[in-house]
């Protein structure tokens, strides 16, 4: 089953670079499961200041800066996973450091 997995950061949390990534063993955990051909796409993304919303009304195209809306945490990231269940999807979403480091990982199927 496929399933997409959010990543979402607290507001004010410090921002990790790639390379700061790549040097957390909590990283590297998680991206075993993408060696493993669990983990099928996904992007990291940039905070949220450097957004912009697209909503239309009528025929007119409006834009903002940054989140749609006042939040706690905003989504980081974005990983796709091909798993058997539900429960293999929470157990691979348990261990990336969002979950673990006041943020939190949202699981959703995906549409088939």
């Amino acid at each position: 089953m496929r399933y997409a997995l959010l990543f979402c950061t607290p507001v004010g949390a410090e921002e990790q670079s790639p390379a700061e990534h790549a040097a957390d063993p909590r990283f590297a955990a998680y991206l075993a499961a993408a060696r493993e051909g669990r983990v099928t796409g996904g992007a990291r993304l940039r905070p949220p200041g450097d957004a912009t919303t697209v909503r239309v009304r009528g025929d007119e195209v409006l834009l903002s800066d940054g989140p749609f809306a006042e939040t706690k945490e905003y989504l980081a990231g974005i990983s796709f996973i091909d798993v058997a269940d539900l429960d293999e999807a929470i157990a691979l979403a348990a261990t990336h450091p969002a979950a673990r480091d006041g943020g939190s990982v949202e699981v959703r199927p995906v549409w088939e």
